[in-house]
Formats: structure tokens, sequence, C-alpha cells
């Protein structure tokens, strides 16, 4: 499976769109579109989860390390999503305590 991305600005926010499966194969695309967004001086990145079959640690791996490169500029990641079984993934994990948790777009006005 291929994974596809977008990207677009919402307020302050980068939103990184993904559907299809983030894993070993398909991650380095999403690091990619992160760095892009750093490299353009958008700080505050949110990644948009709700479309996506499948996550692994490679994935989460590349959140992670996105989260730090914003963080490097006093910025934030956040991720939408509404999908129990990836939300599942990251309280798990414990990423939910790391990352700003939102579950739509509307949440990155307030």
């Amino acid at each position: 499976m291929e994974l596809e991305v977008s990207t677009r600005d919402v307020g302050e926010y980068t939103v990184i769109k993904l559907k299809g499966e983030v894993d070993i194969y398909t991650a380095p695309s999403l690091r990619e579109t992160i760095v892009d967004s750093v490299e353009r001086g958008r700080y505050k990145v949110a990644v948009d989860l709700d479309e996506v079959d499948f996550l692994d640690s490679t994935g989460l791996g590349v959140l992670v390390g996105g989260l730090k490169r914003v963080k490097q500029h006093d910025g934030e990641m956040g991720i939408i999503c509404k999908q129990e079984n990836i939300l599942r993934i990251f309280r798990i994990t414990g990423l939910t305590k790391i990352f700003k948790m939102f579950k739509s777009t509307e949440d990155l006005r307030d």
C-alpha cells in the first residue's frame, strides 16, 4: 500500500494529511514532509491520521523525530485522529502525553 501525503495551512499550523499505511517503506515521505515544513519556518505542525490504515514503530519514530525537530524552534506537533485503533497505539506507548491530540482540524483554530 502507498501513502498519500498532502499539506495545507490551517491558522498557525501546517497540517500534514496522510492516507494509507505508515510503515518502514512509506515513513521516509512523512519525514521529508515534516523536514520541509520546518525548513519553511512552519514550527506548528499537525499530522492528520484519520485516513491511516496502519501505523508501525517506524512511523511513530518519524513522528517523535518530527516533534523533536519542531521543539528545537519552540514549536509544537499535534496529532489529529478519531480512529480508535490508531489512538490506542498512542495511548499504549504513552505518546498522548507528549503530543497535542486533536479530534479534527477545526480544533486547531481554538
